[in-house]
């Protein structure tokens, strides 16, 4: 189902998804899509998330540029050529959220998610692909008393030499990191990659920083040509174990 949050600049929609079975209450959790925005393929991640005993809230972060349905990809992705058309779209609006936008909104989907019925007082986790992996950790550093668990897949941009970068806030943070890299990536490359595990390492942090050899960017998105299947199933396992040993530990 689909709700609608009051967001730091007007109404956003939010996917709310719940185990298919089993009585709450649950720890909520928040899904950050990738670039090409709420759609089947996150819903059938979220609904996975959710059955292993999870409240999942995935918002629709590019709320200013549209609505869910405006924004849905309107090619086939499953082609290099539909995917490429697909990102020329779906790019534009990924720059415009800059930290300043995103910081405020980041209140608003945990104040969401904590209101949520079902959703256990206590801690939540928060996760998120291509670009909302930035956005998974600029929550657990921006509200570390309630965030125990990230992750990042396929992420880019975690760790640049800019001053607004994601990972010079991890000394705020106390939650247990997860990173699955896609192999070669050049929003993500070895140096980043290095850079974020010294950080995570200065901070003091538990966590895992791994490349997943032969995973592209994007590697988790069946809908799209860079699905890897065997580095999706790797991705699902350690987000699993991430999340119960934390939320339900």
């Amino acid at each position: 189902m689909f709700i609608e949050i009051p967001a730091a600049a007007g109404t956003a929609e939010a996917l709310v998804v719940r185990p298919s079975t089993g009585t709450g209450p649950f720890p909520g959790v928040i899904l950050y899509m990738d670039a090409f925005g709420l759609r089947p393929r996150i819903e059938e991640m979220a609904q996975r998330i959710a059955d292993w005993g999870y409240i999942v809230l995935a918002p629709n972060v590019f709320y200013r540029d549209g609505t869910v349905a405006e924004l849905a990809p309107k090619v086939d992705m499953t082609t290099p050529e539909g995917r490429s058309a697909a990102g020329k779209a779906a790019f534009p609006r990924v720059g415009h959220l800059t930290a300043e936008k995103a910081l405020p909104d980041i209140d608003a989907w945990v104040a969401a998610l904590e209101k949520l019925d079902g959703v256990a007082a206590g801690p939540i986790g928060t996760f998120g692909y291509c670009m909302g992996a930035r956005l998974a950790v600029r929550t657990a550093t921006a509200h570390p008393e309630v965030v125990a668990a990230c992750g990042g897949f396929h992420g880019g941009g975690l760790a640049t030499e800019t001053p607004d970068s994601p990972h010079l806030g991890l000394p705020q943070a106390k939650a247990r990191f997860v990173f699955g890299h896609a192999d070669h990536d050049q929003s993500m490359d070895s140096d980043a990659v290095a850079r974020l595990g010294s950080a995570l390492e200065a901070a003091g942090l538990e966590a895992s920083n791994e490349v997943y050899a032969g995973a592209p960017h994007g590697y988790t998105m069946a809908d799209t040509s860079m699905f890897h299947a065997e580095a999706t199933e790797r991705h699902f396992t350690e987000l699993h174990a991430l999340l119960d040993g934390t939320l339900k530990a």
